[in-house]
């Protein structure tokens, strides 16, 4: 019995559809601070550090303010828009200008494309006072 209940976990695993979210801030949040701790989450995929090409892994990419890249065979580009967690961060702090701001998580594998299958989340409003 013990056997047939792994298989079973071995194989929903390995069916499910990774997903990646944000914990904080939340959709349509109103932040009294600039300053904004974003905490990231992931479901069904593991986090590893740029560089390490581990199977069914990645490490994060916040977009701000900007759409998802157009071609999503290239390296997430990496400026003030696109903030990579190389390190396999799982939270960051960032300084916000006061206004709406968009926000966007993007799973890049060990050389920061997006995976085959692209995992993104959904794109969330953040408005700053």
């Amino acid at each position: 019995m013990k056997k047939i209940l792994i298989i079973v976990f071995i194989v929903s695993n390995l069916l499910a559809e990774p997903r990646v979210y944000f914990i904080e801030p939340k959709n349509n949040q109103i932040l009294t601070e600039r300053a904004v701790t974003v905490k990231f989450g992931l479901e069904d995929f593991g986090v590893a550090p740029a560089g390490y090409n581990i199977p069914n892994t990645g490490h994060h990419h916040l977009l701000i303010d900007s759409f998802l890249p157009e071609d999503l065979t290239k390296p997430i580009p990496a400026d003030e828009y696109h903030l990579h967690f190389g390190l396999g961060q799982t939270e960051t702090v960032i300084y916000l200008e006061p206004g709406e701001h968009s926000l966007r998580l993007v799973l890049g594998n060990y050389l920061h494309i997006p995976h085959e299958e692209p995992i993104y989340s959904e794109e969330i409003t953040v408005i700053v006072l």
